[in-house]
């Protein structure tokens, strides 16, 4: 432990001119203060964030949809402390959009309504959410966002709760990514693994949010009784939450992990929020952690500040390692809660808000045929050579052989068969989707490869998609694709329950 207690927490460089504290406030608190429906006073509330900002805690992340949080910002920037502050207020928010066509001008509303909340004439971090990945118009809004960068009303462009295998695209098109939000704590080590990788590798920085389990990462709950109901469970953060304590093993499996904690805790006189966080804040990818404030209610800068006055030790890892051998790893990869089961969110399943979205692709009924189907995605190649992405007939969905295309003929992923493999999975997707079947339904499918050295990046992104459905399964080296940059097909067949 240091002689001396940190009074100011400690900063890194974000992105080139961004030099942020290595704790961020979170703003997703506000959402659920204001649930009642009345918004909080944002004079009140600016001048708490105001006193956050003095005691060098002055990055703040929001997003369009967390209740007055944008409103309550802008006013303290039009503020004297304000104005005032030094260094200035990093205000970060996030767009997260319905999918749907992306144009310019729907991506320069998006920026611009946020703009005008904050009262900002430039977004110091604009982060990007995005709902499906079988709508391609995620892509399309991020290169979008990366002109608005250019133009100057963005500083710079990030990502929330986007996968590796998204992130990896974005990469190799070019767009520059700045950061990448995600979950990530004692209970969720996701990010940890490929994720990590990835940003090590091409200089993306992880922003972590979920770092205290939405509390339960405290004093508070070790030894506590199991929550019984909602009398225990009053806000949207613990919900979530409570989710991800069932699905890594339950009651007991959190209740090691704090003991755990506990033990390190008494070793370096810090609190089990100190380590959980410290924990996370030691990830080599990892530039901040995001703790969530509840504004105009109550604060913990100071116990915040006590996780920069020690670092966990060998011993320390070895006793959190040992916990984490008595729990589930959260299934799938970051931000997957958000889009397929087991939804771990506030609201639970999500099913019904997925199932809602528009279909990318619009089907049509085959001339001549009253039982047959088919939809096409807009490549030149389908009227040119005379096919359709897909066609079902009856209970059989058939996907024609599918490049990583999008449009009329852009090639996404040049260089990279395994982003080329992942564009093409999600246009799989979408076409099952939009004939009224699921990945789930896919029994057969055929990979075709230009050079058989890709074939294990490919095999993987297969294995993402259909690791647990398992469908009969082809891979070929063919020598040469149709069309320059080409370095993977697949086609593949459903059979719908």
């Amino acid at each position: 432990m240091s002689a001396a207690r940190t009074t100011r927490p400690p900063r890194i460089e974000l992105a080139p001119g961004l030099e942020i504290p290595r704790l961020v406030t979170g703003l997703w608190q506000v959402a659920d203060q204001e649930r009642g429906g009345t918004p909080l006073d944002p004079a009140r509330a600016g001048a708490d964030m105001a006193a956050y900002a003095a005691a060098g805690f002055d990055a703040f992340d929001m997003a369009d949809h967390y209740g007055s949080a944008e409103v309550i910002t802008g006013h303290l920037v039009a503020s004297p402390a304000g104005r005032a502050a030094a260094p200035p207020i990093r205000a970060f928010t996030k767009w997260c959009p319905p999918p749907g066509p992306m144009t310019a001008e729907v991506v320069r509303a998006g920026v611009m309504r946020s703009l005008e909340r904050m009262r900002m004439s430039r977004i110091d971090l604009l982060q990007f959410h995005w709902w499906t990945f079988e709508h391609p118009g995620w892509l399309d809004a991020m290169e979008a966002l990366a002109r608005l960068r250019d133009e100057g009303l963005v500083a710079h462009v990030g990502l929330t709760n986007f996968d590796t295998a998204h992130l990896r695209i974005l990469l190799a098109e070019g767009v520059p990514v700045a950061s990448n939000q995600v979950c990530m704590s004692l209970l969720d080590r996701r990010a940890a693994e490929q994720m990590s990788e990835l940003c090590l590798a091409r200089g993306v920085k992880l922003l972590a949010y979920g770092t205290l389990g939405g509390g339960f990462l405290s004093e508070r709950w070790l030894g506590a009784a199991e929550p019984a109901g909602a009398a225990d469970i009053r806000d949207w953060s613990k919900m979530k939450y409570r989710r991800f304590i069932d699905a890594v093993g339950g009651w007991g499996a959190l209740q090691g992990v704090l003991r755990a904690a506990r033990r390190i805790g008494e070793k370096h006189g810090a609190s089990i929020a100190n380590v959980a966080t410290r924990w996370v804040l030691e990830q080599p990818a990892v530039a901040a952690v995001i703790v969530g404030a509840r504004l105009t209610e109550r604060e913990h800068r100071a116990d915040n500040l006590r996780l920069f006055d020690f670092a966990l030790d060998d011993e320390d890892r070895a006793t959190l390692a040992a916990a984490f051998a008595h729990t589930r790893r959260i299934p799938g990869d970051c931000g997957d809660e958000y889009r397929r089961p087991p939804f771990l969110t506030a609201s639970g399943d999500l099913s019904h808000h997925l199932d809602a979205l528009p279909k990318v692709y619009e089907k049509e009924r085959v001339p001549g045929h009253a039982e047959r189907w088919r939809v096409s995605s807009g490549s030149r190649w389908e009227p040119l050579a005379g096919y359709a992405r897909a066609v079902r007939t009856g209970r059989r969905i058939l996907v024609s052989g599918t490049t990583a295309t999008h449009g009329a003929g852009r090639l996404v992923g040049r260089g990279d068969a395994g982003a080329q493999a992942t564009w093409i999975l999600d246009k799989i997707t979408a076409a099952l989707s939009s004939l009224g079947g699921r990945i789930e339904d896919v029994v057969r499918t055929r990979v075709y490869l230009a050079n058989v050295d890709d074939w294990e990046s490919v095999s993987r992104e297969h294995g993402r998609v259909f690791g647990d459905v398992r469908p009969a399964n082809t891979l070929l080296e063919v020598g040469a694709l149709v069309g320059d940059g080409y370095l993977v097909e697949i086609e593949a067949e459903a059979e719908v329950e």
